[in-house]
């Protein structure tokens, strides 16, 4: 497995080395001790797998009084995820990163917590695979909006496929700092 930092501190791409032969190929999505060589020490304890259709977006998530470090990828197609720094104090504050991740590439994004995170579908259809370091609680899902103008992020997809939950979120000026993360956290 290989690590690349991002500009965002603490997210990072995980590349497992996968070995091909004419039958197909093999790769170690998840080796506990070979995560923590690279700096990842959470033990996760949900995993979680959502299927999607083209243009489909889904996010800003975060989680705020049990909040996850998600490690992500996709296991059929290929998304845009797209990561924001949300901790009030952080230096990174409002800034995000986006990510191409593909089934075939492999590639997993690791999310620490404080941070939100979505994705929109480039392909026909996708399943994304994450796990998480604490339990969902729906009580405890948080957002921001996804076309937020002060992060404006570019989604590739000018008019995507939305639940009313996520459409309905606030920009992040408009959310009270109570409600969202601070800096540090506890895996900053």
């Amino acid at each position: 497995m290989k690590r690349t930092d991002t500009a965002l501190p603490g997210v990072c791409i995980i590349e497992p080395e996968i070995f091909e032969d004419a039958r197909g190929h093999f790769c170690e999505t998840y080796h506990r001790e070979k995560l923590a060589k690279l700096g990842i020490h959470n033990l996760f304890v949900q995993e979680n797998e959502s299927l999607s259709r083209k243009g489909v977006l889904r996010g800003l998530h975060y989680q705020l009084q049990h909040p996850q470090a998600k490690l992500g990828r996709v296991v059929e197609g290929e998304v845009w995820d797209v990561v924001v720094d949300i901790r009030v104090g952080s230096p990174t504050f409002a800034r995000w990163i986006g990510i191409e991740l593909t089934a075939q590439s492999a590639r997993q994004v690791y999310i620490p917590q404080g941070f939100a995170h979505g994705f929109v579908v480039r392909s026909d259809i996708v399943r994304f695979v994450y796990k998480c370091d604490d339990f969902y609680y729906p009580e405890d899902e948080y957002g921001v909006l996804w076309n937020d103008p002060q992060l404006a992020i570019d989604w590739g997809e000018a008019n995507p496929k939305l639940a009313p939950r996520d459409a309905n979120y606030q920009p992040l000026a408009a959310i009270s700092p109570a409600q969202l993360p601070q800096y540090p956290t506890p895996n900053s």
